[in-house]
């Protein structure tokens, strides 16, 4: 059998260490062959491959980002269409074309979305979660989560000194379009003031109150922020108006709002800092890179198994198969109660 693998989406440490256990698993367990495809779904609709085998991923474990590339091709949208075939037509006759028998997709809710569709088009098709936000349902963990919360939580640990010399506060930025997992965390293992999610909008009066009862402390205050967080009266801060392939537009800037309206209504100084990427690169945890490479053998043992159009999900400790639908029919949002949690420690 010839097993095509590919990455979509953005980018997160661990996804070198799932490729690497599909491949050598596959290679050692089934005697499986297998076809790499560049950026995303970008190589299945174009045909662009690389060597996959077990020479390719020696030594890839401890990397981040994906040897195979990325990019948020949509192969539904209307622009895939070529030639009177529509971008799902030109994915089966190009795997058809290159004998691939079966596909690993490994991304989050948009490439898992796709994979979907695939499968109810008749491609075998087996899914593996993807994302440092954690949002996606059916899976309790994601690899990429837990380095973006501690390359968050290192970045709070060292600007909680800066901001006591220089008495201000600092407002961190960081990744979480609808979910607020990666501020939660990181804001309470940083032991954050303040942090505003998505999930629950914020009142800026309250904000300051919080900022200005750090300060009455001889502390400074450290405020937490998801990128998709919002004021009650107000709606998401936009860098700009484009969207990507999947109908995304850009999110950011509710971090220097933040910063402008604390100095405006408690006169004290306030800096941003926008993690940003900084949170996606760089070497994977230990955790990742062990949740990645049990998701990669699960994944090829689904194969070698015939369960298509399923996903491999962590519940608890152990590996579990779900339908690709059901992972990506609702986001997986932070509850009122884990927020509540982190409350007690505002102010």
């Amino acid at each position: 059998m010839r097993v095509g693998v590919l990455t979509g989406g953005g980018d997160c440490p661990g996804l070198n260490a799932v490729i690497r256990a599909i491949v050598r698993t596959g290679v050692a367990e089934y005697g499986y062959d297998f076809t790499g495809f560049r950026d995303g779904w970008r190589g299945p609709l174009e045909g662009e491959t690389m060597t996959l085998d077990v020479p390719a991923v020696r030594g890839i474990l401890p990397r981040g980002g994906t040897i195979l590339g990325t990019s948020r091709t949509n192969p539904l949208a209307g622009r895939a269409a070529s030639g009177g075939r529509s971008g799902l037509e030109r994915i089966k006759d190009n795997l058809a074309s290159l004998g691939v028998d079966t596909l690993v997709a490994i991304g989050g809710e948009d490439t898992l979305g796709v994979a979907a569709r695939l499968h109810d088009e008749g491609v075998q098709v087996v899914g593996v979660p993807k994302t440092i936000d954690n949002d996606l349902g059916a899976t309790d963990y994601t690899f990429g989560f837990d380095t973006a919360v501690n390359i968050a939580m290192e970045a709070i640990d060292r600007l909680h000194t800066t901001a006591e010399s220089h008495h201000r506060a600092m407002i961190v930025e960081v990744m979480g379009r609808h979910a607020g997992w990666i501020a939660l965390h990181a804001g309470m293992a940083g032991g954050a003031n303040v942090i505003l999610i998505p999930e629950q909008p914020f009142d800026i009066e309250q904000v300051c109150g919080w900022v200005q009862h750090r300060f009455q402390t001889r502390y400074a205050p450290i405020v937490v922020v998801s990128e998709g967080a919002h004021p009650k009266q107000g709606a998401e801060a936009l860098l700009d108006q484009q969207r990507d392939a999947f109908g995304h537009v850009r999110l950011g800037g509710v971090g220097q709002m933040l910063a402008e309206e604390i100095e405006k209504r408690t006169g004290k100084e306030a800096r941003t800092i926008v993690l940003g990427h900084v949170q996606r690169g760089g070497t994977p945890t230990a955790f990742d890179r062990v949740l990645a490479t049990r998701f990669g053998t699960h994944a090829i043992r689904a194969v070698a198994d015939g369960a298509f159009g399923q996903m491999v999900a962590l519940r608890g400790t152990d590996i579990i198969l779900v339908p690709i639908a059901a992972a990506t029919s609702e986001l997986k949002l932070v509850p009122p109660g884990r927020y509540a949690e982190a409350e007690l420690f505002f102010g």
